[in-house]
């Protein structure tokens, strides 16, 4: 029985366990719901022979990192998380349902599918006695989908001793892997302008507001898209009645590039239009922070990609790998210098919304792509 046909063979099991997983409310900070997810990934690791360290947190569930020692010499980190964006009660109103070849529910393709396929890929190896690794593990956070984070550092530092990692975020719509994101960084901007009667004497007054506005034109111009260079500014606001003239403002921007050195350039061109001379009297302050550093598709990604899509070919469905725009728990593992792919868990879509889904079909051949590519990595790394 080949893995993959194995894999089909629990097909129904795998089924029952996403169902049981996605009808348990597990936003980043419903810590009880997400320590839940975590002792079911637990127990199921720990059944597999695996040791478990779990890392408690404040407001979070815990990250958890289970490993397990092998006989060959290959390090693999399989990487996921367990929160949601979904608020309480979002599970029992939306609970998982068939819609021809896809299957929705809140979490679904964000990721619980993805770590679940995590484990049956590790427990088809082992029903087929594969054991050519020096290590495997699985390291899952809870606080992926929040700006204010304390797995970060546990991140790069636990994939330090590892060869590679697969990370278990769905694959995108079309099927294709990713092995390439933009890092972003993010400028909060804060101007300040002195308030007035906007009927009686406008004049005296600074308008906070409109200083922004002038600024944030000029932020606006230096996007290169046809270069890969986004700017999103994203949230903006100010004053407090229309009477008055506004005294302060604030704005979001959101830079976004392929690699760190672009980032910083446009970051400094930024930075540097707010510290102009203001003829207008607004004084502006700024905070600058790396959101997330970008994931190179460098030689080593490249050699995983091709091994990729051999296992697939192998399989008898075609995978190529893609650039995106947007960040994720891979990037900090490339950042700790550890060659990264990226959307190995079944193919999905329409995150974070009403209608997220996975597709049913894609769950024993992409399952058995992450089980296969683990042993053609260990194969390689023995030769």
């Amino acid at each position: 029985m080949t893995i993959a046909e194995y894999l089909e063979s629990q097909l129904v099991s795998y089924l029952a366990d996403l169902r049981h997983l996605v009808a348990i409310d597990s936003g980043t900070y419903d810590k009880e719901g997400g320590n839940l997810v975590n002792d079911w990934l637990v127990a199921r690791l720990e059944g597999a022979g695996f040791t478990i360290q779990r890392f408690p947190q404040g407001e979070t569930a815990d990250h958890f990192l289970a490993q397990l020692s092998g006989s060959g010499t290959a390090k693999i980190m399989l990487l996921g998380h367990c929160d949601t964006v979904y608020p309480r009660g979002t599970a029992a109103q939306r609970p998982l349902k068939r819609v021809g070849d896809r299957l929705l529910g809140p979490g679904t393709c964000d990721m619980k599918a993805g770590l679940i396929s995590g484990i049956y890929a590790i427990e088809a190896l082992q029903k087929h006695d594969f054991d050519d690794f020096q290590q495997l593990g699985i390291l899952c956070v809870a606080d992926e989908e929040v700006d204010q984070r304390t797995s970060i550092p546990l991140i790069m530092e636990s994939v330090r001793e590892y060869d590679a990692v697969l990370t278990l975020e769905a694959a995108r719509e079309n099927g294709d892997i990713v092995t390439a994101r933009k890092g972003n960084v993010v400028i909060c901007v804060r101007a300040r302008g002195r308030s007035a009667h906007a009927g009686v004497e406008p004049e005296k007054g600074r308008n906070a507001i409109s200083g922004l506005m002038r600024r944030l034109l000029a932020v606006d111009s230096l996007a290169q898209p046809e270069a890969g260079i986004t700017i999103n500014i994203g949230t903006i606001s100010g004053g407090m009645m229309p009477n008055v003239v506004p005294d302060q403002a604030e704005a979001s921007i959101d830079i976004r590039a392929f690699e760190m050195s672009e980032l910083e350039r446009v970051s400094a061109e930024i930075e540097a239009i707010f510290a102009r001379p203001a003829e207008d009297e607004i004084s502006f302050a700024l905070d600058r922070r790396l959101a997330s550093p970008p994931m190179p598709r460098t030689g080593a990604v490249a050699s995983l990609e091709q091994l990729a899509v051999e296992v697939a070919q192998s399989l008898g469905f075609a995978l190529r790998g893609v650039s995106t725009g947007g960040a994720a728990d891979s990037a900090f593992a490339a950042q700790a210098g550890l060659p990264v792919l990226d959307g190995l868990g079944p193919i999905g879509g329409l995150d974070h919304g009403p209608d997220e889904y996975i597709l049913k079909s894609s769950i024993v051949p992409r399952t058995a792509l992450l089980a296969e590519l683990i042993r053609l990595i260990c194969g390689v790394n023995n030769e």
